[in-house]
């Protein structure tokens, strides 16, 4: 090979090398602006409903977060709740399970249920 061939090769994979490089800084910069956004337009415990559903059904969970950023993009919805996000996935036919306690303020103390019983 020449040196013209070897030249041509270096700057080709160079270039490659570098399309590669942008291309997941602009798919990490497109993930954080889609975090930035569900922080905005969640509210309340909001995140807490969002995560249990990631867990629970993933692929739901990152279409749903999508659609969500869609429509406030849109400006049909400026925020949504926990309740309201628990609301819509029951509508879709998702039961999502979410952890539950049970607290008890009793003389300005926050006991659990399991504190109170074996008082």
């Amino acid at each position: 090979m020449s040196d013209r061939e070897l030249e041509r090769l270096r700057r080709r994979r160079f270039a490659q090398y570098f399309d590669r490089l942008h291309s997941t800084r602009e798919e990490k910069k497109e993930e954080v602006s889609k975090q930035d956004l569900l922080n905005q337009i969640f509210i309340g415990r909001a995140w807490e409903v969002f995560n249990a559903t990631q867990a629970q059904y993933p692929q739901v969970a990152n279409r749903l977060s999508d659609v969500i950023v869609q429509l406030f993009s849109s400006g049909r919805i400026k925020k949504l709740s926990g309740q309201e996000l628990y609301y819509l996935l029951k509508k879709m036919g998702l039961r999502v399970k979410l952890k539950t306690t049970i607290r008890i303020k009793e003389n300005g103390k926050v006991k659990s249920i399991e504190e109170k019983m074996k008082e």
